[in-house]
């Protein structure tokens, strides 16, 4: 059993839970199956999180024994401050005012349970609010103000304190949260580390397609971990995790980056990490780094509006712009003459005060050397689409044709496409990239460092087969338990 749920008094508990053991707050704190239940989640609904009462212990041991809190004492302390809402994002609040819009008081009190409301038109509310402040049971205050609704107020709700008609509710929720955490039969894998895989079912390009998921699965498996593929509503379960892998294409202004910080603060090792986010998806900052460094790259220029013109004159035509924080080709335009510069430049203006504009390098194709903990992992050529300048080509409609491609053995990689793919990846930390390099005769240039290289059943993976994912799980584990370790000899 690896979910338990604490409560003040087992016997006053409404029924059993599916999928969990409920042990009152004392026998948890003192029984020495407890003391050493490595992996347990830890689900604490005792009646107050007030420091060094029963409640506060809970949280506070679990996360001694290295075991995962919900909620940790860190989200008690911040559940009792009074700046709370101003944590608060933008999603959020937009979120609020499509919620409570229709209201007729200007007051409103939302009760939440394990990310639910008992109203079906406060959902998404409720799983938003339960995402940023992740803790079971909560009770959120709002207040409208100049035709605006305002969230005052976030609390933590102790057991006692549900009405009576809200019991069967708070019993199916708790099971509905145990439930995502299964989404296969698969029996898990006793006393194994867990690992959330973020993806996005809708997203147009993602950086593993259906194949490769599986393949990461499988090798997570193997490795010893239980694998729950999650997404972007499960921002708020993040703490019942040892590790993240994200799958799913990186933005700062993003979820995703959302995902990397809560994950790396709550203790997890995670892929891709905040800062290699941070890093990786803004050209202004690869292109600077490069230069500060001495990375062959092709001419680059910074430009503002201030000194565009000096495009022509430095780099001549054609020439190839990047919007900052593009991927995968999406962003990147090719001027021909003045006048597809000027439009280019305008439309990017718009989004961003600086843009990359760099001299064109027509190549027959792109070489990518994966790149993970600072040894190279795979190498690939990615061809230039047909009659197109670029790997990708995104139609009027949206739709996104790729060229071909060859894989091969790291050894049989000319040596300075190698040497400088490992220059400009290691620049970036230990993580998981992806170095675009072009090749012109001996003269190798870095295009750019990606964060979340694709992993493609039957590309990337063409010549290591599974050894490929075994070796990111293999990495994913020694970190882990490095981490571990650390927390019980710290």
């Amino acid at each position: 059993m690896t979910n338990l749920i604490v409560v003040d008094d087992r016997e006053r508990w409404p029924g059993e839970i599916a999928g969990a053991r409920v042990v009152d707050a004392l026998t948890y704190l003192t029984a020495e199956e407890f003391s050493r239940g490595r992996g347990l989640r830890v689900f604490n609904l005792c009646a107050s999180y007030r420091y060094q009462q029963y409640g506060y212990y809970v949280s506070l041991l679990a996360t001694a024994r290295g075991q995962r809190p919900l909620p940790d004492v860190a989200t008690m302390q911040d559940l009792k401050t009074r700046t709370l809402p101003r944590l608060a994002s933008d999603d959020l609040d937009a979120i609020i005012q499509r919620s409570l819009h229709t209201l007729e008081s200007d007051e409103f009190t939302l009760s939440v349970y394990f990310g639910r409301n008992v109203a079906r038109r406060h959902e998404r509310l409720a799983r938003a609010l339960f995402n940023l402040f992740p803790a079971p049971l909560i009770r959120a205050s709002f207040r409208r103000r100049d035709a605006k609704w305002l969230l005052e107020n976030v609390r933590a709700v102790p057991v006692g304190e549900i009405p009576e008609s809200h019991r069967d509710f708070l019993l199916e929720s708790i099971e509905a949260h145990f439930a995502r955490r299964r989404p296969s039969r698969r029996r898990e894998i006793p006393g194994g580390y867990d690992l959330a895989v973020l993806v996005n079912a809708d997203e147009a390009s993602p950086p593993s397609d259906a194949q490769g998921l599986r393949r990461i699965t499988r090798a997570a498996r193997r490795a010893g971990f239980n694998v729950e593929l999650i997404g972007r509503d499960d921002f708020g379960r993040l703490a019942e995790f040892d590790a993240l892998f994200i799958r799913e294409t990186t933005s700062v202004n993003h979820h995703t980056y959302r995902f990397a910080r809560r994950a790396e603060l709550e203790g997890l090792v995670v892929i891709d990490d905040p800062i290699s986010i941070i890093r990786c998806t803004n050209k202004v900052y690869l292109a600077e780094m490069m230069r500060r460094l001495g990375v062959p790259t092709p001419k680059t220029l910074i430009v503002s509006r201030k000194n565009a013109a000096a495009i022509a004159e430095g780099l001549g035509f054609p020439c190839v712009l990047k919007q900052p924080d593009s991927s995968f080709s999406a962003g990147v335009t090719r001027a021909d003459d003045p006048a597809e510069l000027d439009a280019a430049l305008k439309a990017m203006f718009e989004k961003s005060d600086l843009v990359v504009a760099q001299a064109f390098l027509l190549t027959d194709f792109d070489w990518r050397i994966g790149v993970l903990d600072r040894q190279p992992l795979y190498a690939c050529r990615y061809y230039m689409v047909e009659r197109h300048w670029q790997i990708y080509r995104r139609s009027n409609t949206g739709r996104v044709s790729s060229g071909r491609w060859d894989t091969m053995p790291v050894d049989d990689v000319p040596a300075e496409v190698t040497d400088i793919a490992l220059r400009a990846a290691n620049a970036i930390g230990n993580g998981l990239y992806g170095v675009d390099v072009k090749q012109t005769g001996k003269r190798c240039y870095v295009i750019e460092v990606n964060d979340n290289p694709s992993l493609d059943g039957g590309v990337e993976d063409a010549v290591l087969g599974d050894q490929l994912y075994d070796r990111v799980m293999a990495v994913f584990l020694a970190r882990v338990e490095a981490r571990k370790r650390g927390r019980t000899n710290g």
